[in-house]
């Protein structure tokens, strides 16, 4: 598959995975988050602002990989 085209399905699989990641930790966030103690809701805001990295390194390293 052409670097352009990986790229192209990668973007896109990144954008749809952050809008989706995004509401469901604003969910999360505005359901259990709230009530908690401030040292608490910082340090959960903070995992849940870099958490969604883990999941789309992979598919960077795939955007990004040489034409076999």
């Amino acid at each position: 598959m052409p670097r352009r085209l990986r790229t192209l399905i990668g973007t896109i699989a990144i954008l749809v995975f952050v809008c989706l990641y995004a509401l469901v930790a604003m969910a999360l966030a505005e359901s259990r988050v709230v009530d908690a103690p401030r040292l608490v809701q910082t340090l959960v805001y903070f995992l849940l602002g870099i958490a969604w990295i883990a999941p789309v390194f992979p598919l960077i390293v795939w955007m990004e990989r040489p034409r076999a």
